[in-house]
């Protein structure tokens, strides 16, 4: 019995990546193959993510891991195929020619419960999101909606909303302005709907898997074990359930890259690219020589933002210093080694109307950054560079500390700044940012929606939950506003673009580069490639040995 004991116990260590990680589940449900689950009848598929999801109420949810997991589950009224946008619980969209009213018609779906969804799921839903005092970080990609905004700054009041239950099965929303990208809006999480009648009945409804945790989407919440894993089943119930191939996902939670990659390597995971963890750094080199790395285009960002309410980072000539002196081709071909562009301005050249290297800044501008030093130092009243105290702050990650020891090696030979090093883990750092609690900070941004507002939005003003800056300036807010209005196509990039300008001129963020996907899978998975957003819906993927 003893030796028995002790090989279960190598053997869950073994397939959580050694003694790290905690095991996936209580009752083993990920121990064992993908090839032993499909010979039984049931195919399942086997992932990780790096962390526990910080928030699964879609629209408390800020961050990419806890993405992942709710568009898998959640469906809005559109959603994606193939990069492009579709139907989803609305089975029929109608537009006034004015652009301003969206009628939506829902399927007759059921939630995983078995009950209607109803329009006044989606209306309770995005009206808990914009309410004031529930804090929803993403309540502003709301604001498109008449009376959004003002209802969210407490300035206005609910019965404004531009959201109307006509009746169980048609809502009818109201925009502010033509917004041409607001179908694809209502496929982001922000927009999914909530069951009503159980959110009201448990506030904390979001909090575990079971009976409280009811949901519209392909797939259903059948298991937590918080830090360790999580297990999605088909969900019975959803409309479309007959084009569903996959019964069970075996997600666990793995922090470190090299672990995962060794989980591939043996077989105990199926797909390893974001955002279901990372390619590591150390084995891209070999994952190209193998054929397998699959690198295709991102609409995201990676890069470093500066809290400009601290006594240094406050100092616009410093931060320009810092992001002139990073040399960001050196890291690419070095260190992250996936192909990655130099990013030189806020919005990917992968958007529309910004493909095209503006010109705010050269790469490395060593020369350029030294000036602005001297300049910062002079304001700060400090003698030389030896006297400043710079923190940079990362979530825990391989991947974030040979970036950050790469810029940080940068910094001190060309201008003579010493910077320690400071990495948390995923929520706690997410905390850092939130509340200002950090000088300069890693961060990657990821297109909400093929538009370049997605990425400049978040600036509009100190108090967007996203901002994570403490910057605002009032004539960069009112071009954004502009833009919203502006019905010509290239008069609105003109406006989005003069925006841009200007957040480049007060460096409140340092691009650093625009992100390739890097991947690797399975011979027999299907059907699972990442679209340009970074989008995986499982619903679609197959397995087929």
């Amino acid at each position: 019995m003893l030796m028995l004991l002790a090989l279960t116990l190598v053997l869950a260590a073994c397939n959580f990546g050694g003694e790290e990680e905690e095991p996936a589940s209580e009752d083993g449900s990920t121990e064992g193959s993908t090839e032993e689950t499909a010979e039984g009848g049931t195919k399942e598929l086997n992932l990780v993510v790096t962390s526990e999801p910080p928030s699964m109420h879609p629209q408390l949810a800020t961050d990419s891991t806890s993405s992942a997991v709710l568009k898998q589950i959640y469906e809005g009224l559109t959603t994606y195929k193939d990069g492009e946008v579709v139907e989803g619980a609305a089975e029929k969209i109608e537009t006034s020619e004015d652009g301003l009213v969206y009628t939506f018609t829902l399927r007759d779906a059921k939630w995983s419960n078995g009950d209607t969804v109803t329009a006044e799921d989606f209306a309770y839903a995005w009206t808990f999101a914009l309410t004031p005092e529930n804090a929803s970080e993403y309540a502003s990609i709301l604001y498109p909606i008449k009376g959004a905004q003002a209802y969210n700054l407490g300035e206005g009041s609910v019965e404004d909303l531009g959201i109307k239950v006509v009746d169980e099965k048609t809502l009818e929303v109201t925009l502010e302005n033509p917004t041409p990208y607001f179908l694809e809006l209502t496929a982001f999480k922000t927009y999914f709907p909530i069951h009503k009648a159980t959110a009201e009945a448990n506030e904390t409804w979001y909090a575990e898997a079971g009976e409280t945790y009811i949901t519209n989407g392909p797939y259903t919440l059948a298991d937590w074990q918080h830090s360790g894993s999580m297990t999605l089943e088909k969900n019975a119930n959803y409309w479309d359930a007959d084009n569903v191939a996959i019964d069970k996902v075996n997600i666990g939670m793995v922090e470190s890259e090299a672990t995962a990659a060794t989980m591939f390597d043996a077989g105990e995971i199926d797909f390893l690219g974001a955002p279901f963890q990372t390619v590591a750094l150390d084995v891209i080199d070999r994952y190209k020589q193998e054929g397998i790395l699959n690198i295709s285009d991102y609409s995201a960002i990676y890069m470093y933002k500066f809290n400009t309410t601290d006594e240094v980072m406050g100092n616009a000539n410093i931060r320009k210093a810092l992001t002139l002196a990073i040399d960001r081709q050196g890291l690419i071909d070095n260190i992250t080694k996936g192909e990655q562009s130099p990013a030189l301005g806020m919005v990917p050249t992968a958007v529309k109307g910004f493909e095209e290297d503006a010109g705010y800044m050269k790469d490395n501008d060593v020369e350029e950054a030294k000036k602005a030093l001297e300049l910062g130092l002079q304001e700060l009243g400090l003698g030389d560079a030896s006297e400043l105290e710079i923190k940079l702050s990362f979530n825990t990650s391989e991947a974030h500390a040979a970036i950050a020891q790469f810029i940080q090696e940068g910094w001190r030979t060309n201008l003579g700044i010493e910077v320690t090093l400071d990495n948390s883990e995923w929520q706690v750092y997410l905390d850092k940012l939130t509340n200002l609690d950090y000088q300069v900070g890693r961060l990657g941004w990821i297109a909400d929606y093929n538009d370049a507002y997605t990425f400049l939005e978040q600036y509009d003003s100190a108090e967007n939950g996203n901002n994570d800056t403490g910057w605002e300036n009032a004539e960069y807010t009112e071009l954004l506003k502009q833009s919203n209005s502006e019905t010509d196509p290239e008069k609105r990039i003109e406006l989005l673009k003069q925006a841009e300008a200007i957040l480049m001129s007060e460096y409140p963020v340092a691009p650093i580069y625009y992100y390739t996907n890097l991947s690797v899978k399975k011979d027999y998975v299907e059907n699972m490639e990442l679209d340009q957003l970074g989008n995986v819906y499982l619903k679609y993927v197959d397995i087929n040995k």
